[in-house]
């Protein structure tokens, strides 16, 4: 959800977006109750920011569909030598022009012009994995991702700190996380809600 919130905070149009189209989820009477999860069908511009945020910064780039190559085989003109583990590269396919028009570029729009699947059924973005080797928290992972950043773009206006400006260099390490810590400025939107979700 940092990461989300880091595109968003550098993207105050699509922010604008995902929080007008949040704001007119629900009634007014109901507004204060937050959002649930059945109202998260309901937001297709947040969906697309979160697949977007997926597509430029895959928490795995370096899918752990490892194979070993029992004999010498030759892919795509290339010669593979038995003993060879190969790995999946997610994020030089999803950064891939050849894939992705404008592949550097945050547009949530493509995902609302295409429907792409991110459960792994689509492998031009499959960020956690795909087949019998998919990850097994996929679908908690990613559903509380849109209740979380659904239910604080709800409850609070975003905003880029002013002495720290928002920076989405990636850091390898088990996992692709940012280099640099988030910091935004919350302003409550709603009142206080006393439900709970």
């Amino acid at each position: 959800q940092r990461r989300v919130q880091a595109e968003l905070d550098g993207h105050m149009a699509a922010m604008a977006m995902a929080m007008a189209e949040g704001g007119g989820l629900k009634k007014k009477k109901e507004q204060q109750k937050g959002i649930a999860e059945a109202g998260l069908a309901k937001l297709p511009y947040l969906q697309a920011v979160i697949k977007e945020t997926l597509r430029l910064h895959p928490p795995g780039p370096l899918l752990s569909w490892a194979r070993l190559a029992v004999a010498d085989v030759h892919v795509a003109g290339y010669r593979v030598p038995a003993g060879t583990t190969a790995m999946v590269n997610m994020w030089a396919i999803t950064h891939d022009a050849e894939v992705w028009a404008e592949p550097e570029a945050f547009r949530p729009e493509r995902f609302l012009e295409e429907e792409v699947d991110v459960r792994g059924g689509d492998l031009r973005l499959a960020p956690f994995g795909a087949g019998r080797r998919v990850c097994p928290g996929r679908a908690l992972g990613y559903a509380t991702v849109q209740l979380w950043v659904a239910s604080l773009l709800h409850a609070y206006t975003w905003q880029p700190h002013p002495s720290h400006p928002v920076r989405l260099a990636d850091h390898l390490k088990l996992s692709c996380q940012m280099k640099y810590p988030l910091r935004a400025r919350a302003v409550r939107r709603q009142p206080a809600s006393s439900s709970t979700f």
